[in-house]
């Protein structure tokens, strides 16, 4: 068995990210009332991804802080709506309730606790890498009984760096105990799991939900389920 450890992200990947806070989004708009700021719903929903994609982006390049990011995710698509006072106030509280909503749901990726399970059972050390927040990561991992598969938790707050910088991966490598050489990262982000892991010398498993992703370099694995990885390893 050429890998003993594993780096696996967690959003997207494991969790299910996207599914869980869409209806938390939704929860959100209804116990903030918004639909008297807005005609139709939809565009504050897409004003919102819109936001949370580009504003991630450039978290992960070091480009923004957290609290920008906190802050900015709500008050670009509430600026859309008509006649709210948005303050940044405002936005933390709508943040706080909003992460509340998102981190309490279980929901997982289609076949994540039988891949945990496998990989668990076939002997492998598993670390979760992620760029998530610290407080928020934890609950999600309570809600969805991910926790207790994972040797080390790892978290980009904690290295001081995001991915796909270099020095995190360093930082993984450090506290897991982990040798480059026998240590495969999985994710689903092809620039900050993919690419950030084999600038780094690691090996990487694509996990390529929406094949329609443009392919910029070439992982050493790539799925499309997680049930193949069982296949890999």
């Amino acid at each position: 068995m050429k890998y003993k450890d594993l780096f696996i992200d967690f959003d997207d990947t494991l969790y299910d990210t996207y599914g869980n806070s869409v209806i938390a989004l939704q929860e959100t708009y209804e116990a903030y009332g918004l639909g008297r700021y807005f005609a139709d719903p939809k565009v504050f929903y897409d004003a919102y991804w819109q936001t949370n994609i580009d504003l991630w982006t450039q978290y992960s390049k070091g480009e923004i802080t957290r609290d920008y990011l906190i802050v900015e995710r709500f008050r670009r698509p509430l600026s859309v709506g008509e006649g709210l006072n948005v303050t940044e106030a405002y936005c933390l509280e709508m943040s706080d309730c909003f992460l509340d909503f998102c981190s309490s749901k279980p929901g997982v990726v289609d076949g994540a606790h039988e891949l945990m399970d496998y990989l668990r059972n076939k002997g492998y050390r598993m670390h979760m890498c992620s760029n998530g927040f610290h407080e928020v990561q934890y609950k999600k991992l309570a809600a969805s009984g991910l926790k207790d598969y994972f040797d080390t938790i790892i978290l980009s707050e904690d290295a001081g760096v995001n991915k796909p910088s270099p020095q995190f991966f360093d930082y993984a490598l450090l506290r897991s105990g982990a040798q480059r050489a026998t240590t495969l990262m999985i994710g689903d982000n092809l620039q900050t799991d993919i690419m950030g892991a084999m600038a780094s010398g690691l090996d990487a498993l694509f996990f390529n939900r929406y094949p329609e992703h443009e392919k910029t370099t070439v992982p050493t694995f790539i799925v499309t389920s997680l049930r193949e990885i069982m296949k890999i390893l």
